[in-house]
């Protein structure tokens, strides 16, 4: 199907972003706006995404901007599985060759580190660091878990993986925004509906009691800020819940998500892409976050009925 072209003006959400996107971002996000937007194949997705594809079956070459430097990383490859969920090609012998990956890079008890030793000597964040021995994360390993159970994936690597995944979860007392993310994402793909459900209402408490997100962005300034955070790298409803049937939904009233969407629809710059608001370290990665964080917004609107096109 061909691509339908940009309208001359501007005026929309889409055409703002589209101008932005064709201006800054890497082939790859060039292709994915196209494709959620415009009529675009998944094909030519699917193209772009192999060059960051390495021998080891994982991804690399700063497919996650933070990570700079040719070598696999869990969370390149957990990138790249969000991509290929996305266009509907999260199955066959691609996803067999990641499985392959993530059994050799996981840790003693099956998971997925955050970051995988082999990135030393190669520039990367300052808030994701290398060591020798990195423990268990779920940040990595419940996205990836939750994204392949969604999508029906068996692999023998999925039966530790999963089990570690409950025990994070379910252990659970003091958390962050971004770990209440990883949680949420393994939960809305878990097999176990019930138990999943259970999980997710627990949580649903604990975000709101630790005020882990703003429920009225006229008073950001009174939710705290978590440790190791940028000034004002703050969470809202629908960090949690991207789409309107994540079980994050049910921890907010319609009319807090109403404002949470309103104020992502508000975050769109002059320049057509949406901010960063975590802390820049590099002009290079800040560069190629923004046009994958105007994608992911979009596509939150959309998924939520708001009119972007």
């Amino acid at each position: 199907m061909a691509e339908k072209p940009l309208p001359s003006s501007p005026s929309t959400p889409v055409a703002r972003a589209g101008r932005f996107v064709w201006l800054t971002a890497r082939v790859l996000e060039q292709r994915r706006f196209a494709y959620h937007f415009l009529r675009g194949g998944a094909d030519q997705v699917e193209t772009a995404l192999t060059a960051y594809l390495n021998e080891d079956g994982g991804y690399g070459h700063a497919l996650e901007p933070d990570l700079r430097g040719p070598v696999s990383q869990p969370l390149h490859t957990a990138h790249a599985l969000r991509v290929l969920d996305s266009i509907g090609r999260c199955g066959g012998l691609r996803v067999e060759r990641i499985c392959r990956y993530l059994t050799a890079v996981s840790t003693h008890d099956g998971a997925l580190p955050a970051i995988h030793p082999s990135q030393r000597g190669y520039p990367s964040a300052p808030f994701v660091p290398v060591v020798d021995s990195p423990p268990s994360a779920l940040l990595t390993t419940g996205p990836v878990v939750g994204l392949l159970h969604r999508n029906q994936v068996w692999h023998a690597w999925l039966f530790r993986a999963t089990e570690y995944c409950w025990a994070a979860v379910e252990s659970m007392e003091k958390s962050h925004p971004y770990e209440i993310e990883a949680a949420v994402a393994f939960l809305d793909g878990a097999p176990d509906h019930a138990r999943a459900e259970a999980a997710a209402d627990r949580l649903g408490r604990l975000v709101r009691e630790q005020r882990l997100a703003v429920l009225d962005p006229d008073r950001q300034d009174d939710y705290p800020v978590a440790d190791g955070y940028a000034p004002g790298e703050l969470h809202f409803p629908h960090d949690y819940a991207r789409v309107p049937d994540s079980l994050a939904a049910r921890w907010f009233t319609a009319e807090e998500m109403s404002r949470s969407l309103d104020r992502l629809a508000a975050d769109q710059q002059e320049d057509g892409g949406w901010p960063i608001h975590w802390r820049s370290w590099a002009p290079g990665s800040a560069l190629e976050w923004r046009p994958i964080v105007t994608v992911e917004a979009l596509r939150t609107l959309r998924a939520h009925g708001r009119a972007v096109d």
